[in-house]
């Protein structure tokens, strides 16, 4: 049995959900994936996985043998990464965990310049709502977090922002500009659930005066759509569904457009920042740290160029 490559396709099972989708990702046939598994739970003397008609689940063995398993494929390819570095043109794969929005809107549009500036080295990027619940499974990985976060993690933060009230000039037309935040409980709540705890029942949303210091107002506003998906919400409150708590940073093109109106705009429900956290391992692959380098001055420069970001 090669170990070696039974160990990439058990991640490769897991990352992909299937085990169709990684033999297409690794250019293998389904009966050689699925041989080349089950001689790895045979080497072992454990089932990793529980296989059902509907779906694939990790059992308590293939979580922990999981973790060491990413472990020791970042370390050969951080191997093979330091002798490409020594020919002066790094390659390997990144191995990226990020939310939706950050994905699509802070790394997406700048993939092709990285491949100009790296070809050699691919990006896997894996999308995690919560992705601060990952940092150890990843080279890097791009959150948003609240200023109440306090995780224990290395993270690099690349921009500070803040959480405003959104909602589309049709939306306003329809229903009416709030003046004052007691003017919320009359409007459409486009809820993402960390920005106000409990179920889609809890309607208080907690408001901050933007010039401190002030005192917090909560106000009871009913909940018409509630999604994990920041950029399903996005996209809602672009079409007029009602009033979101969005990024400043994600949506300053839109404020400057105005296909977005900045809603109570001396009000906002929190500031958060934008971090680039790795593992906690001492040894940053040279092809990681270009990849935080990249992204690290695209952030500045998106900053220093939106005004309230």
């Amino acid at each position: 049995m090669d170990r070696l490559l039974s160990m990439r396709v058990f991640q490769r099972v897991v990352d992909d959900g299937g085990f169709a989708a990684a033999a297409r990702a690794l250019n293998m046939s389904p009966a050689t994936v699925t041989r080349l598994f089950g001689d790895l739970e045979q080497h072992l003397g454990a089932r990793l996985m529980q296989r059902t008609t509907r779906k694939l689940a990790l059992t308590a063995a293939g979580e922990v043998y999981l973790l060491r398993v990413r472990s020791i494929l970042n370390e050969i390819d951080d191997a093979e990464s330091a002798v490409g570095t020594s020919t002066q043109e790094l390659q390997g794969t990144v191995h990226v965990l990020a939310s939706p929005v950050l994905a699509s809107y802070f790394l997406a549009p700048h993939i092709a310049n990285w491949r100009r500036q790296h070809p050699k080295v691919a990006l896997e990027i894996a999308i995690d709502p919560f992705p601060q619940r990952r940092v150890d499974e990843f080279d890097v990985t791009f959150m948003a977090v609240d200023e109440e976060y306090d995780g224990n993690v290395v993270a690099r933060p690349l921009a500070t922002t803040e959480w405003i009230l959104c909602a589309a000039p049709s939306y306003l037309q329809r229903r009416g500009t709030p003046r004052l935040p007691q003017d919320l409980q009359h409007h459409d709540f486009l809820k993402f659930p960390r920005q106000q705890g409990g179920g889609i029942s809890n309607r208080r949303l907690r408001l901050l005066p933007i010039s401190y210091p002030g005192e917090p107002v909560e106000v009871d506003m009913p909940v018409a759509l509630q999604s994990v998906s920041m950029d399903l919400l996005y996209r809602a409150t672009l079409d007029g569904a009602g009033v979101a708590v969005l990024s400043r940073l994600l949506v300053a093109p839109h404020l400057a457009s105005g296909a977005l109106v900045h809603v109570l705009p001396d009000w906002i429900h929190g500031r958060l920042t934008v971090y680039a956290a790795v593992p906690s391992r001492k040894l940053i692959p040279a092809r990681t740290r270009a990849f935080l380098n990249f992204i690290g001055d695209l952030m500045t420069e998106r900053t220093v160029h939106t005004p309230g970001a």
